[in-house]
């Protein structure tokens, strides 16, 4: 039997979404952490002594090292600029949800990948859960038909005042840190957005704290919704003209999805996750850098400049400009 490959990570970023992904990637088969950096040393070396690695004392260290891929995990704002760095170091880059704060900030990191010949994907967890990965083989076994309407969404309405989500230079707002699930799942079941209209309400911060969004696309019609300020933890609809499909709360980390067909059939779908989640991007990125590919045929590089493009236009909807913009 042939050996397979160990992948060495890099983490950039030591908070609450980087010890999820070291949670997963703990059930990821022969991949490991090697080094970790964030501009906090002390929470570097909580974090190391919790999950392993070897701290970096700078961030150039990191990419000196012999690490394989890294992870980002840091606020919105920063991720062009590791993204870039850690590409043109030549390592392999997952960036966390939104890969950029905007169509130009993406643009400049997939010209900086495709410089470097370097894997780039940003990690939207959805499609790799077991449950999702399900409901689509069992759609094509047992159709609704062509999905013609997606309506989901999330508020979330305890979020601490002084977290990053409310702070304009960090690239908060509801739009990037929660609707950019909603509308990855727009785009992955209706392809290209054509129109996007939108109507929502700007905090005292400058940050968009609930959005409205419906859009246009190639295959049909999107109704989301994204907020920090009102309580609607949410589920999803997908609907076709032959039946529709529930999935249930939390439809972003999906474990049961309800299949309901014209004439009263219902096939209910129930499959666990473990690990936290983040293992499953994570096992398939890994496969992908062993396979010497450059983009995830799954979460392809033309999904995630939908998703941004339709959030650039719903936050100049609404006015939202971050700095530099």
């Amino acid at each position: 039997m042939n050996k397979v490959r160990r992948i060495d990570w890099g983490i950039v970023g030591a908070g609450h979404i980087a010890h999820r992904f070291a949670q997963g990637l703990a059930h990821v088969r022969d991949a490991r952490i090697a080094r970790v950096w964030s501009r906090r040393a002390e929470s570097v070396n909580a974090f190391v002594g919790r999950h392993g690695g070897q701290a970096s004392g700078r961030f150039e260290d990191l990419l000196a090292s012999d690490i394989d891929a890294v992870y980002i995990a840091t606020l919105n704002d920063s991720h062009i600029d590791f993204a870039r760095a850690a590409l043109a170091a030549g390592k392999h880059v997952l960036c966390e949800k939104p890969a950029a704060l905007n169509v130009r900030q993406l643009e400049a990191v997939l010209d900086t990948a495709r410089t470097h010949q370097r894997l780039f994907m940003e990690a939207m967890k959805p499609p790799f859960f077991p449950l999702y990965r399900k409901l689509r083989e069992h759609l094509q076994a047992d159709p609704i038909g062509p999905v013609g309407l997606v309506r989901a969404g999330c508020s979330v309405a305890d979020v601490p005042s002084d977290h990053p989500s409310f702070s304009l230079a960090e690239g908060g707002g509801a739009l990037l840190d929660i609707g950019i699930y909603e509308m990855f799942l727009a785009v992955d079941w209706l392809g290209a957005p054509l129109d996007v209209q939108t109507f929502g309400r700007i905090g005292p911060t400058g940050v968009d704290t609930f959005a409205s969004v419906h859009s246009r696309h190639e295959a049909g019609i999107a109704q989301l919704f994204c907020g920090l300020d009102l309580d609607g933890k949410g589920d999803a609809l997908l609907a076709g003209p032959l039946g529709h499909v529930w999935i249930h709360e939390k439809w972003w980390n999906p474990v049961r999805a309800t299949v309901s067909y014209v004439g009263g059939r219902v096939v209910e779908l129930n499959v666990p996750f473990e690990g936290g989640g983040l293992n499953y991007e994570t096992e398939h990125f890994c496969e992908l850098i062993r396979a010497g590919a450059l983009e995830s045929p799954i979460m392809t590089h033309a999904k995630s400049l939908q998703m941004i493009g339709m959030a650039d236009a719903a936050r100049a909807a609404l006015g939202v400009k971050f700095p530099g913009e």
